[in-house]
């Protein structure tokens, strides 16, 4: 039986806006290109313009030989995982697209393969003709496409990892390339890789839990650049060499600790932490946790909960979508949710620290009604606010409890928790084995995105913390 590769990708400058979409047929035991499709479809999403992409290869690869076995690739985690049947399709939009890309070629004859952007240069560059050809009033034409060239030549030396921040995959594949520039390298840089001393003494304030940064806030330097990004990659490949045998003898002196743990692990369970959006008691910097108001998304925060749905669904490596019960974590998981086709799961542990009787007020009003009270809450952290609040310290129990069930549930999968303030920075604080008081040292935006991978010995890795690119 012939066996065809068929390579599709889409895009949407916008998205929605002007897409297009890109599709290669090439034969698998040559790897010679036999056909190459793209066509400007107008105003469109990402995931639309993929899924005809999609189609159109499918096609093509039907028009050569309806008996053929095709193995799809393509670098939308979002399509691979919905045409694999591991994903639900709920958008409209895409329902009736994936229905016609399944009535293709019998299911038996079709595998789905997903691969990083940089190997899906040639229908990338595709689909970049296409939406240029349109941009220009035209439909794209063979006689002037360049995508195949540019495709080889892009993809001439070891291809740079691609993926998210916190993305585990990436992470692992960055690792592998710097193998090779890890042989003759077996002593550690004497680059800092830890924060430095904190600057300076003063009054450590809480940020209350709606709000957009702390009053005051001590921020630890770190070496940045690519001799500390170069080192970290060397050290990550020599535990990769560690794992597959290949490293030299220096190298298996290492600690069996940290970058030199030898065992290969497998993929960890990844939860990319997404604050919600803002309410409207959040400019206003008031405490909002479980046992106030409960207030809804304003409609700023809805502007965040969109725009982070979208920087996640270009993404594309979100696999389950977990969220606080609050009413504005549910609705910010719900943007991202109706971008991804995945459905919410919710749970309880995720909820914000409740804060007695100071839901509502700002800092400085607890400060003038309750003093030695927040002085206690600043001091330690298992005291509680006024009330019968919760304390950091029981909120730091439930959120670990949380974090365990969601491991077992999700090992090697990159889940969305969408929670708030005090359950993602506890998160990280017992990630990094950090005492409670760094609570107060973090920065923690609306609609932030943070990261920390999990691995099957206990350990977590931060990958990411208070990302807010998405927003601007």
């Amino acid at each position: 039986m012939r066996e065809f590769i068929v390579e599709a990708d889409g895009g949407s400058r916008g998205n929605p806006g002007p897409a297009g979409y890109g599709s290669v047929v090439a034969d698998a035991a040559t790897g010679q290109t036999l056909v190459e499709r793209a066509e400007y479809i107008g105003i469109a999403t990402n995931n639309v313009a993929e899924y005809k992409g999609l189609v159109a290869g499918l096609r093509a690869a039907r028009e050569l030989d309806p008996t053929a076995s095709v193995r799809v690739r393509m670098d939308s985690k979002l399509v691979v995982e919905q045409m694999s049947g591991r994903w639900k399709i709920k958008h409209p939009d895409m329902k009736p697209l994936a229905a016609e890309a399944a009535r293709i070629f019998p299911a038996s004859q079709v595998t789905y393969e997903w691969i990083p952007r940089e190997r899906n240069k040639h229908a990338d560059r595709l689909a970049n003709e296409a939406m240029d050809a349109g941009k220009r009033g035209e439909q794209w034409s063979p006689s002037a496409s360049t995508a195949e060239p540019a495709a080889r030549a892009t993809t001439a030396g070891p291809p740079e990892p691609s993926g998210p921040h916190g993305d585990a995959a990436a992470g692992a594949a960055r690792a592998r390339a710097a193998l090779a520039g890890a042989r003759d390298d077996t002593t550690p840089s004497a680059t800092p890789m830890s924060g430095a001393p904190l600057q300076g003494r003063g009054e450590l304030r809480a940020q209350p839990a709606e709000t957009r940064g702390s009053t005051t806030s001590h921020t630890p330097r770190h070496p940045s650049g690519d001799a500390a990004t170069s080192e970290a990659d060397r050290r990550a490949a020599r535990t990769v060499a560690a794992a597959t045998g290949t490293a030299t003898p220096a190298e298996r002196k290492a600690p069996t600790v940290g970058w030199g743990a030898a065992p290969d692990m497998g993929a960890p369970a990844t939860f990319v932490l997404l604050r919600h959006g803002e309410t409207p008691l959040t400019p206003q910097k008031r405490f909002s946790g479980s046992g106030g108001s409960d207030p809804s998304l304003s409609d700023a925060g809805r502007e965040q909960a969109e725009r982070v749905a979208a920087a996640l669904a270009a993404r594309g490596t979100i696999q389950a979508i977990v969220a606080s019960p609050l009413a504005r974590t549910r609705q910010t998981a719900g943007a991202v949710a109706a971008r991804l086709g995945l459905d919410v799961t919710i749970e309880e542990g995720l909820r914000e620290t409740d804060f007695g009787a100071w839901e509502g007020l700002t800092f400085g009003e607890v400060r003038e009604h309750y003093p030695d009270d927040l002085n206690a809450w600043l001091a330690s952290p298992r005291a509680e606010p006024t009330g019968g609040g919760e304390s950091f310290t029981a909120t730091a129990r439930r959120v670990a409890a949380a974090r365990d069930r969601l491991i077992a549930a999700y090992a090697g999968r990159t889940v969305l928790l969408v929670t708030h303030v005090t359950p993602i920075k506890s998160l990280v604080r017992l990630a990094l084995g950090a005492p409670p008081e760094s609570l107060f040292r973090m920065e923690l935006s609306a609609a932030s995105l943070s990261a920390v991978a999990y691995y099957a010995d206990g350990n977590a890795s931060v990958r990411l913390f208070n990302d807010t690119s998405h927003l601007r």
